[in-house]
């Protein structure tokens, strides 16, 4: 199991801010926000409060992902940031590498997904309860053991990518949770939100903020 974690005298990557906004390149292995009990306490959220007393959370990584991560510096930036993610008028891009090789070029995993509930936090695939779930993807570089794929998920769902590859027959290197054998044995989970794209809460214009893969 992956179990990579940034450790707290690591620098805060900061691609944007602004007066209602501040944007990070989130580290593998670090929590969003607090865990239960103090060994959890250190999180993304707290870092950035440490620099940005007035940071509000808008959306969460996994803790096993990494990159783009916008928070509000108002409670108006908030409202009108998550009200974004609600109504789906962000867009998000991710690269994953995956195990074994993808035949296709391109396609759409069309999926509901539900939790698992005596094996929280894992969730799966559900027809008959399931919130509807959708992602995209495309084959950036196929390889004989593993493909890199751009993924754009077009709803939100809590483990979607992860479930969707797995579904895909081809779960995510490292993940802690549906990979197994060989392809569970990375230094962390081959995961990263790559790009984000939004509105300002305050002018309207459109902003796109991306970090390269580290992978």
């Amino acid at each position: 199991m992956s179990s990579a974690y940034s450790p707290p005298d690591e620098p805060l990557n900061i691609l944007y801010d602004d007066h209602q906004i501040v944007v990070v390149d989130k580290p593998a292995g670090l929590l969003s926000v607090p865990g239960r009990g103090p060994h959890l306490a250190d999180c993304l959220i707290t870092r950035v409060q440490a620099v940005f007393p007035s940071a509000l959370l808008v959306h969460r990584l996994d803790r096993d992902t990494s990159g783009v991560m916008v928070f509000a510096l108002s409670a108006h930036a908030q409202r009108h940031i998550s009200l974004q993610f609600e109504q789906r008028k962000t867009q998000k891009t991710y690269i994953a590498l995956v195990a074994g090789q993808v035949q296709d070029k391109t396609g759409i995993v069309d999926l509901p997904l539900i939790v698992d509930w005596p094996n929280r936090p894992r969730q799966m695939v559900c027809h008959e309860t399931g919130k509807p779930a959708v992602t995209e993807w495309k084959v950036m570089r196929a390889k004989d053991t593993e493909t890199r794929l751009r993924l754009k998920p077009k709803t939100g769902r809590s483990h979607q990518l992860r479930v969707h590859c797995l579904a895909l027959g081809h779960p995510i290197l490292g993940d802690p949770f549906y990979a197994s054998d060989a392809a569970a044995e990375y230094p962390r989970m081959m995961l990263h939100s790559e790009e984000l794209r939004l509105k300002h809460p305050e002018t309207g214009k459109g902003l796109k903020f991306r970090s390269p893969a580290p992978f």
